[in-house]
């Protein structure tokens, strides 16, 4: 269980990167300053946020199609549940896939459990490249999957998280 309990600091730390670190050379020092408080104890804080899991993770979020990446494929596998975890750490693994994630069957109509998304420059190289996380999980499991599809982006979506007011 985590303790979400933050004392002033932390929460003026929260509402300083929540939508993102400064893009500066020591993004750290510049939240410091900001705050009156050394880097380190910047780091350390959001450290000890993590682990007590006030916060979930730090990391880029790039705009994918600001760098060229139009098309947005979410590649969906039906893996056999003793596979699961085995296809999903190797295929969360592969620079191709931005992010890789389990999600419960709604059987009869959705028999998918595995989702990894793809980005490229356009569907047909979204395409190959799910082919070739399919053959990849052939070759590696065989016979855990037992279908896939694509399904493609339609409209960007403006993805935020909890915001907190100052």
């Amino acid at each position: 269980m985590s303790d979400a309990r933050v004392d002033d600091i932390e929460r003026r730390l929260i509402v300083a990167t929540q939508r993102g670190l400064p893009l500066v050379p020591r993004p750290y020092h510049a939240i410091a300053d900001e705050l009156g408080i050394s880097a380190e104890e910047v780091m350390r804080r959001l450290g000890d946020m993590l682990a007590r899991g006030v916060i979930r993770r730090i990391g880029a979020v790039p705009n994918h199609y600001a760098i060229g990446y139009t098309a947005n494929g979410m590649s969906v596998w039906d893996i056999a549940d003793e596979s699961i975890h085995a296809v999903g750490e190797r295929i969360g693994a592969l620079p191709a896939v931005t992010h890789c994630y389990q999600r419960p069957r709604a059987l009869p109509d959705w028999p998918y459990n595995l989702f990894a998304m793809v980005h490229g420059h356009s569907r047909d190289e979204v395409l190959r490249e799910v082919e070739a996380l399919a053959a990849l999980i052939e070759r590696e499991f065989p016979g855990a999957c037992r279908g896939h599809e694509v399904l493609f982006s339609s409209r960007i979506l403006k993805k935020t998280g909890l915001r907190i007011a100052a």
